[in-house]
């Protein structure tokens, strides 16, 4: 019983660690796609999104970054799929 107490803890332990990177490799990821619509010319009228609600993904844009540098990927992600949702990028 201790060995597989002590082999599911183990266990939990690594599905924890190994999905940290992976969230961190997708921050940037996502990153580089709202970066793509924000950096075109038209932005506006490509997404068909108000000025204000494009003001809003680009302070989302910066709030997904910080998190990501803080490392809360998990919360950068959640924060960057709003943005996306907003610009429509899937």
């Amino acid at each position: 019983m201790q060995k597989l107490i002590s082999f599911v803890s183990a266990a939990a332990v690594v599905i924890i660690m190994g999905s940290q990177p992976a969230y961190a490799m997708h921050c940037p990821a996502d990153m580089k796609k709202i970066d793509a619509v924000l950096n075109s010319p038209d932005a506006v009228k490509k997404t068909g999104i108000s000025k204000s609600d494009l003001a809003k993904v680009q302070g989302l844009r910066a709030k997904g970054e910080g998190l990501h540098k803080a490392k809360k990927h998990q919360e950068s992600v959640d924060t960057l799929v709003e943005a996306m949702k907003m610009l429509g990028i899937k």
